[in-house]
Formats: structure tokens, sequence, C-alpha cells
């Protein structure tokens, strides 16, 4: 591992881990996402995220993805609760190109009216489509019963908030919560980063913005959603979970890699191995600066939600008869799947990111083997006995 970190003049963070391989992955990650933003203007970053791809003062829609593409790169973005990134991978000698087509992105953006009216029913049609999917719904429903609004109202916003939104307002938002000592830009693979810093430090001047930041709610409620149409029913457990700061953290990837992550995980061989109730059983551990969550999906039958919530309370108990065998092929577990992730360098540039802004320390990052390998057996099962003492659940189910 070759990591360097610094701290630009104009107060940009940059991360880097350099890579022998002629490939960039770089992110250019502003800390204002969804949990800056009040009820009324709930899904204003998302709508943000996809405006800066909608033209420039010199380059059109066409010309920001053909620029990258025709060079065999991938441009693409992402909202969250705490971020909101740009990103793009490519051959490493085309640095530069992608570098000042984002930094054209976020500094001349033109926010043309007919291009928003246009964006906002694109988005619309995103939040249709998401509803209409309950396999991705459900995950909207379990954050809106673990958290009170507007945070509760989730990263993409809703109908109504989105409709309501004006050119105007959204494009003074952008420029009260863009800025550079906001950015975080990560690199990984083959670049010059002396240049790289000269370069960002002659195209950015600090501005001294500050983001607004919104109280967080914890609630636990649960809800079920009955639907005409539908064969299978939806069904997610979640808690509140250790922050990144918190050690309990690895502590938490250790009990799901044992209860919850994988076909050999006990709730993976219980629900569909043994009982065949089930398809698919997947775990979420969600996390960033200031919330975290823990969850458990199961597609199911209508007759089985009850089974199944009883099987997913029981396992929790039963990590109680786990062994030091089960510990440690969990956290050999994690250890490798940490490596087998770590070759796609999108993948770390990402993970660097949500360390620097969760842990204010990227290097947190590269200490995960040791932190893994530090939990013990008697941590994981308190911690299991502790974190499902309150939870939340959501049902999407046939009518």
């Amino acid at each position: 591992m070759n990591f360097q970190k610094y701290k630009l003049k104009n107060g940009i963070t940059l991360l880097f881990e350099k890579r022998n391989l002629p490939i960039i992955s770089l992110s250019i990650s502003n800390s204002f996402g969804a949990s800056s933003e009040s009820e009324k203007i709930k899904g204003i970053a998302h709508f943000i995220e996809h405006l800066l791809f909608t033209g420039t003062k010199t380059r059109s829609h066409e010309d920001i993805s053909r620029e990258i593409e025709k060079r065999g790169g991938i441009l693409n973005a992402f909202t969250s609760n705490d971020i909101t990134s740009y990103w793009f991978k490519l051959p490493s000698e085309h640095l530069f190109t992608g570098l000042d087509i984002l930094i054209d992105m976020l500094k001349n953006p033109l926010f043309e009216e007919k291009k928003f009216e246009k964006e906002k029913k694109v988005i619309l049609e995103e939040i249709k489509m998401y509803h209409d999917m309950p396999q991705r719904h459900i995950y909207d429903k379990i954050v809106e019963n673990l958290y009170g609004k507007p945070f509760g109202l989730g990263v993409i916003g809703t109908k109504e908030t989105v409709s309501s939104l004006k050119r105007d307002f959204v494009f003074e938002y952008f420029k009260k919560n863009y800025s550079s000592e906001n950015y975080i830009i990560t690199l990984v693979g083959s670049a010059d980063i002396k240049k790289v810093c000269e370069y960002l430090e002659s195209k950015f001047k600090p501005e001294n913005k500050s983001l607004n930041k919104i109280e967080i709610k914890k609630i636990n409620k649960e809800s079920i959603e009955e639907r005409s149409g539908l064969d299978q029913a939806h069904f997610m457990l979640a808690v509140h979970a250790p922050l990144a700061t918190d050690p309990k953290r690895y502590v938490l990837e250790v009990l799901d890699a044992y209860l919850a992550s994988g076909m050999s995980s006990r709730l993976f061989l219980e629900i569909r191995e043994k009982r065949g109730l089930a398809y698919a059983i997947r775990s979420s551990y969600e996390l960033e600066k200031n919330y975290a969550y823990y969850g458990i999906y199961v597609g199911t039958t209508k007759p089985a939600l009850k089974e199944v919530k009883e099987l997913i309370l029981e396992e929790f108990k039963n990590v109680d008869k786990m062994t030091k065998k089960d510990l440690e092929e969990a956290k050999e577990r994690l250890i490798g799947l940490r490596k087998v992730s770590s070759e796609e360098s999108v993948n770390v540039m990402n993970e660097l990111v949500f360390a620097e802004l969760s842990t204010g320390s990227a290097e947190e990052y590269y200490k995960q083997e040791e932190k893994i390998k530090t939990v013990t057996l008697e941590q994981v099962k308190t911690l299991a006995k502790d974190i499902i003492k309150t939870y939340s659940t959501a049902i999407i189910a046939p009518k």
C-alpha cells in the first residue's frame, strides 16, 4: 500500500493511493448531501448532481460524456446522505482531461431552465421506478422507520418536494453549498501527484462556505404496505448500529459475517436451505459520519412473514452458541472480501472518501484487517444481545 494524504492551500483534502497499473480512478466529493436538507427541499442534493451533467458554459451534456467515453473511460456520480460525489475512471494518460471536465462541471454549470424542467421529469420517473420495485423500495421504508423527518425521507426526495423545486432557488443553493474547502478529492492509480496538487491549487480558491446540518432523530417503528399485483412478500428488519468512529463497528462486521452475509451464514442456512422460505436473504451495514444502521432483507411468502421474523430474532439469540472456530472463519471471510474488493480501484476510491468523511482519517481504511483480528468472541455475543433490544421492521406484501 502506497498512500498519501494532502491538505491543499485552497482547503481541498486530497487522498492518493498509488498503483502501478496505467489506470486512474478519481472522484471529487463535496461534503453536502441529503442530511443537510430540510423537509421542504428534500432531494435537492440529488437534483444538483443530475444538473451538473446537463451542460457548462463550454460543454454540452453530449460533450461531457463523449470526452470521457471516447477515451475508453467511465463517468458517473452518486448522492448519499453526507456527500455528493462525481467520478471517472480512465487510462492514466487522460487524467487531466477527466479532471478538467469535472472541474468545468463544478465551476461552470448552466442550470438552463429547459434542461432543469427536463431533469425534474427524469427524477420524478426515477422516484416512480424505485417505488415500483418493492425489493428496492423497502430500503427507503426501513430508513423511514428508523429516523424521523427530514432524514427519514431518504436521499432522492419525494414527488412533492422535487416537483416544488425552482431553477433559481436550486442554482443559488448549489452556489452556497459547493466550495473547495468542502471537497475531498480521491485518486487511486498511476499519477504524478505533485502536478495534480499544483493543478488543483490553480483551479480552486477558498470561499469559506459552511454547510447546514439537520438534526438526525432516531426512532423505531414497524410498517406494513399491501399492494395489488405482487406475488412475493418483502421483509426487512433493521437496528441502529455503531458509528464509523465506534470500535464496535468491527464487532458488528464480524457478527454480520457469521449471521447474515453469504450463503454459509446462519440465516441463509436456516431460512433458505433448511426451510425453503426464501430465495433472497441479504444484509447491509450503512454508515456515514452521523448515522449507521444494520438491516436484514428477506424475500418470502406472505404466510411465512411471521416465521421469518421469529427466525431472525432467534438467530440473534443463538449467537451465544457461536464458537471460536466460527469467529475465526468470520474474520477470515471479512479480510478476504476486502482483498478481493480492493482489486477494483473504484471501490477503494469510494471507501477512502467515506473513511475520511466519517472518521476524519482515510488511513482507517487500511486498518480494517488489524481491527478485525482484535475482535473477541465475547464482544460479538454481547453486541448481538444489545443491538437487537430495539428494532424496526418494514413489510411490502401482496394484498
